[in-house]
């Protein structure tokens, strides 16, 4: 008998614990979905700045390159008149900066400034995809936490609707309850917002060394195209030049 009842002893203070720990893991969702049907949009924009954030870090990623050996290859090529070289060496990179490269190479022996217009036009569209997307991350900065303080002032309009109801009888622990309730959609959108704006001037600063590097190495580029050719047989190298 005294066996049975250790056993009754046990089973019932499982049963317990479970009863006390199961209320605390479901009020951490309880609080969640207690705060509206604005949370729904708030957790959408969380998705989406989790995903602007992988996205634009792989192609910053994709698009980072030695800016120092890259110039230094092209210009041997263009010292030794190897156009079609230097061509095939931008065509196998494949990055914003050698793309850029690439549409200068291509117009050797027109006018100088057709270069130069050619190469700006096709940094201005590398920056462009590099840049692209980001506004919708700023946005987000500041959007998720309206949508917060949408969520707040719509539950408070709820909490004082049922006072009203109630002709004023409420108790105060049921008046904090509607109140609280109504400020998790707002600490939700802060949090949302300030991630983003976080985010937003970390991928902001990567792609602005990014762009400046491009900008030196177009600058870079077209004074050497304008720096007098060493004598050369090669009939590829652009008299012009």
């Amino acid at each position: 008998m005294s066996h049975l009842a250790f056993q009754d002893i046990d089973a019932a203070g499982l049963d317990s614990l479970q009863t006390v720990a199961d209320p605390n893991a479901v009020s951490q969702l309880d609080i969640i979905f207690q705060a509206g049907w604005i949370m729904i949009p708030i957790f959408a924009l969380s998705l989406l700045t989790i995903y602007l954030l992988v996205e634009r870090l792989m192609t910053i990623r994709k698009s980072a390159t030695d800016r120092g050996e890259i110039m230094g290859r092209i210009r041997e090529y263009v010292a030794a008149g190897n156009i079609n070289s230097a061509q095939a060496f931008c065509e196998v990179q494949d990055k914003p900066l050698t793309r850029i490269l690439k549409h200068g190479l291509e117009r050797l022996g027109r006018p100088i400034s057709e270069i130069q217009d050619a190469v700006n036009a096709s940094g201005k569209h590398e920056a462009f995809e590099l840049e692209k997307r980001m506004d919708i991350l700023a946005s987000i900065a500041g959007i998720a936490p309206m949508l917060g303080f949408l969520g707040t002032v719509t539950g408070m309009i709820d909490a004082f609707q049922e006072i009203q109801n109630l002709q004023g009888n409420v108790n105060p622990s049921v008046l904090a309850g509607g109140i609280w309730e109504a400020l998790i959609s707002t600490a939700a959108g802060l949090v949302v917002g300030i991630l983003a704006f976080f985010f937003y001037n970390f991928l902001l600063g990567r792609i602005n060394r990014l762009v400046n590097d491009m900008e030196q190495s177009a600058t870079e580029f077209i004074d050497l195209l304008q720096t007098p050719a060493p004598d050369s047989d090669s009939s590829d190298y652009p008299s012009s030049f």
